[in-house]
């Protein structure tokens, strides 16, 4: 009896990937071919499907490519202890939740030149650009601080005056 084998884009078709996604997987080395045929096609087997699924609900689940050959290295021994497991997602939620806070620093620079921009007139020179060429403050905000985003100084008109 022999085992199904598939074509990369059978097995593609099959974990509802493109065959260029298994191809990344292959060259990361995180998928490797069971065989070959004559022609130097590759061919799956049926254990590839459910590899790419576990490597996609991996990506998914926030991991690297390099988390997820770790834990596709447990897998493979046949053993994955689970203090080891543990320890590689902790590492990797501490990775996220400092990205997360870098983000939130993002987030709060840009709300604040926002802002700068909202309380400047739409024909003056920018004042987001002043900033940005004095460079970064300790907190990586701006460095203004009169605006504010609930008031707005009314447009003037090109004579001057104010409109309403």
């Amino acid at each position: 009896m022999t085992q199904e084998r598939m074509t990369i884009g059978e097995l593609g078709r099959r974990a509802g990937v493109p065959a260029s996604t298994v191809r990344f997987y292959e060259r990361s080395r995180l998928l490797a071919p069971e065989a070959r045929t004559e022609s130097n096609y590759r061919l799956y087997g049926p254990e590839s499907v459910e590899r790419l699924r576990f490597i996609r609900a991996a990506q998914t689940a926030g991991l690297t490519l390099a988390d997820i050959r770790v834990l596709l290295h447990h897998r493979d021994g046949l053993s994955a202890p689970c203090r080891e497991i543990r320890t590689l997602l902790e590492q990797r939620l501490v990775r996220i939740e400092t990205t997360l806070e870098e983000l939130r620093h993002v987030r709060e620079a840009l709300h604040g030149y926002l802002e700068i921009c909202h309380s400047s007139e739409a024909d003056a020179p920018c004042q987001v650009m002043e900033e940005l060429r004095d460079g970064p403050t300790e907190t990586g905000t701006p460095q203004r601080q009169d605006a504010t985003p609930a008031r707005r100084r009314p447009r003037r008109s090109r004579t001057g005056r104010g409109s309403t």
